[in-house]
């Protein structure tokens, strides 16, 4: 089952749960300690050949699979960019269809509480292949805080965010959505969730990248500037006019009223980030928690919009333009997207995603005046600028401090992997460590 080596009174054995393995981690270059590490039996040389051969075991199952990890590693570097594309543009997609149904009269409301319906049914059959054995776990408890991140995730944020592009535009709306990131930031330091570390350079650079995107958006809300004429508008003209969507309906178009929902909705954002901190150390779930939030959020979405709106007529849906994108906004900004972000994060980090944002705030702003025909002017393409610029310089300084703690989590792991044991532990010790799929046990006996 695995090799043994006796030499200078120090007996060892591998033990490995592979058949494949067991062959390598039998060979002696590989698990025979060298003579100067057997010459005394103290315990500080024992555990330092200890250790020595946990390295041995996997530098010779290293070599085996580089190969391997280099081809996944290849195919990961195409694939991740190439999927958080595709996540910004199905947002520019649900962006500008949205608008065009609140256009034609369809309540946010309505909108939200099917996306969510179709969400959740999208989502499902991840949450009970993979996450199954989750529903055990969910109690009155579990529920509460994820009903909780609903209100704040979908009614609260999606809801006021739906109001506010339906008072203002696609391009206007889009630039709140790269806020989120700065926003949470400085709600987390205002509530002692996260600690400001303003004397270190990527505190600074964070601090100073929320500056940045503060002053963009007062440039964007304040100051219009001269219209510019950089492409041919309003390409959907003639189609949007068959439909009755070319403009939106005037009493609900404000832009003051549109920016305060907009601000409302990115606080939202932020609180129920910082809420879902907590939800995911109660119930440590991806899909199953994703698929419960959707629901309750479908239900949640539903007395709001009946309690603002009782005519039972808007919710009825029709093979036309409001079936479109409700089926669009559930099975791609809610299914896919969560997916493609899940897999980002877990792969690159939190921060991997929102490096992408600023893709969709240039490319929607575009669309949005040349295929609907909204003003760009001097003003907001200068707060867009700066938005981007902010942040990425808030993204840069959340990831080189992200890499100091994971350095200082690895010296610390170091630290206790180096350390030496009283001479009682090591006689007679049994070692496990974990060297890719497999589990390889370790038994150092003095004689």
């Amino acid at each position: 089952m695995g090799g043994d080596s006796m030499e200078s009174g120090i007996s060892f054995s591998v033990f490995t749960n592979s058949a494949e393995n067991q062959v390598r981690t039998g060979n002696r270059s590989v698990c025979s300690l060298p003579a100067a590490y057997v010459s005394s039996t103290s315990s500080a040389q024992l555990w330092t050949a200890l250790i020595k051969l946990r390295e041995n075991i996997n530098m010779s199952l290293d070599v085996a699979g580089a190969e391997k990890q280099k081809k996944v590693l290849l195919a990961e570097g195409l694939l991740l960019p190439a999927s958080m594309v595709l996540v910004q543009a199905f947002t520019m997609g649900a962006l500008l269809l949205s608008k065009l149904a609140f256009n034609v009269g369809m309540a946010p409301f309505v909108l939200l509480a099917y996306r969510n319906l179709i969400g959740s049914m999208t989502v499902a059959p991840f949450a009970f292949y993979f996450e199954r054995e989750m529903m055990k776990k969910v109690n009155m408890k579990i529920f509460g805080w994820i009903s909780m991140t609903a209100l704040f995730g979908i009614v609260l944020a999606m809801g006021l965010h739906y109001y506010g592009l339906r008072a203002t535009n696609a391009g206007y709306s889009v630039d709140f959505l790269n806020l989120i990131p700065v926003v949470t930031f400085v709600t987390a330091v205002i509530l002692r969730v996260e600690k400001l570390r303003i004397g270190t350079c990527p505190g600074k650079m964070k601090v100073l990248g929320t500056a940045i995107c503060v002053g963009g958006t007062m440039v964007i809300s304040m100051y219009k500037g001269k219209l510019l004429h950089l492409w041919p508008t309003h390409l959907l003209k003639p189609h949007l006019q068959a439909i009755g969507a070319v403009s939106p309906v005037r009493s609900h178009h404000s832009m003051l009223l549109g920016t305060l929902f907009l601000a409302g909705s990115t606080l939202s954002y932020a609180f129920w980030f910082i809420i879902q901190v907590r939800v995911s150390k109660e119930f440590p779930s991806k899909y199953f928690s994703t698929m419960l939030a959707c629901v309750s959020g479908t239900v949640q979405a539903a007395v709001f919009g009946l309690v603002l709106d009782r005519d039972l007529s808007a919710w009825a849906l029709k093979w036309d333009l409001q079936l479109l994108v409700v089926v669009y906004s559930g099975v791609f900004n809610t299914g896919v997207s969560f997916c493609l972000i899940s897999w980002a994060i877990a792969r690159r980090g939190p921060t991997y995603p929102s490096m992408f944002n600023s893709l969709s705030l240039v490319v929607t702003t575009v669309l949005d005046s040349v295929l609907l025909g909204t003003d760009v002017s001097v003003g907001s393409l200068l707060g867009a600028m700066l938005i981007i610029l902010g942040l990425y310089a808030f993204l840069w300084g959340k990831g080189k401090e992200a890499q100091e703690q994971r350095k200082q989590i690895r010296a610390a792991a170091n630290g206790d992997q180096n350390g030496c044991p009283p001479a009682a532990a090591v006689n007679g010790v049994d070692d496990s460590l974990q060297v890719g799929k497999h589990e390889v046990r370790i038994r150092v006996e003095v004689s």
